[in-house]
């Protein structure tokens, strides 16, 4: 059998509830995304939960919220995927690209107080492949400088450090894309400890209504969550702790098993949750070759991300990121490879996963 990058994990809860919203009839946003927001904002020891229709919107309702756009600056990495800046295109402000600690892929706490200028006004911390990134000193950073922290957690639910959850320490924006460690087919959240801001949120994805047909207080979007999405991540949600679990153990095998590659690391205090188990691979082990020999093994390797977002074509076109040096994020770019730890990986495919790496790696 193939062995994906990714296998989405639906079972027959999923489809009974799904079911149920059907025979309901209502389908658009009501008490099952009440629920779906209580429970996930619960989870990560957050005040408010917003859901949304995806991960993109959710972190442009973010953005919109704390009014950022014209004229403002939001530092945020370079390796990521490419939502995390167009959503601050998206809202009008520019993305300043700052480079990532090497061994995390994370935003580098140093890098990003280096970019600051005096139109900076947020920075996004992404906590990339399910890693963490170095929250306490970013939450520093903004709060003596005055600036919004964003978080892009879409890597990385139920992620902690210190026994503290990510998505509590600034704004955080969540994806619920099918290849996400919590899937609701597609759809997002924003949670805040905000009161007033949460309120702001929810009439940014309610075409700017306070109440359902109640009047149009400030411009808004139908950034709105389904009731079969919130009725399926209520169950993924429930299923979250084991599902993670699961992954670390997998992750485990994996350090110990595959030789010929550099392994993920993991900072003390913090807790991985392994979105992507992402390797190194040394100089002389072409990376074209490398996942061919997985291929011929029957095994999906994926790359994440092979360019960095200021030299997508998007960005390039304007040259006005051509100069810009991210050395970290360019190694990161040429060297990383990915492989499956979904929960759905059994013993024998996780043995063939290592075999076929490590063999790539020797030959």
């Amino acid at each position: 059998m193939f062995v994906s990058i990714a296998r989405p994990v639906v079972g027959e809860e999923e489809i009974a509830a799904v079911v149920a919203v059907l025979r309901g009839g209502q389908l658009t946003q009501a008490e099952r995304v009440a629920e779906f927001e209580r429970a996930f904002a619960g989870f990560h020891g957050a005040e408010h939960g917003v859901a949304t229709s995806s991960g993109t919107t959710a972190l442009t309702a973010a953005l919109l919220a704390h009014e950022l756009g014209p004229g403002d600056e939001v530092i945020v990495p370079s390796f990521s995927f490419f939502a995390s800046a167009a959503a601050v295109v998206g809202v009008g402000a520019k993305p300043v690209f700052a480079d990532i600690e090497p061994d995390t892929y994370c935003l580098s706490p140093d890098a990003a107080e280096a970019a600051i200028t005096p139109r900076t006004r947020a920075i996004m911390a992404v906590h990339l492949y399910g890693h963490p990134a170095d929250m306490a000193r970013l939450e520093a950073l903004c709060r003596a400088r005055g600036l919004v922290l964003l978080e892009d957690v879409a890597h990385a639910p139920g992620a902690r450090i210190d026994g503290r959850a990510v998505g509590g320490f600034g704004t955080a924006a969540f994806s619920f894309h099918p290849t996400k460690n919590l899937t609701t087919g597609e759809g997002g959240m924003v949670l805040t400890n905000d009161a007033a801001l949460a309120q702001r949120l929810r009439m940014i994805r309610s075409q700017g209504r306070a109440v359902p047909h109640g009047p149009h207080e400030i411009f808004g979007y139908n950034f709105r969550m389904s009731e079969v999405s919130a009725a399926i991540g209520a169950i993924q949600l429930r299923r979250l702790p084991e599902a993670l679990r699961r992954r670390q153990e997998h992750a485990a095998y994996y350090a110990e098993h595959l030789t010929g590659m550099g392994l993920p690391t993991v900072r003390a205090g913090s807790e991985h949750v392994y979105h992507q188990y992402t390797v190194r691979l040394p100089a002389g082990v072409p990376r074209p070759v490398f996942l061919e020999r997985l291929r011929e093994n029957g095994i999906e390797g994926r790359v994440y991300y092979a360019t960095p977002i200021h030299r997508e074509p998007a960005f390039e076109r304007g040259g006005e990121y051509r100069a810009l040096e991210l050395p970290e994020t360019e190694r990161a770019c040429r060297e990383v490879v990915s492989l499956p730890v979904h929960p759905g990986l059994t013993p024998d495919e996780l043995a063939r996963v290592a075999r076929a790496a490590s063999s790539a790696c020797r030959a």
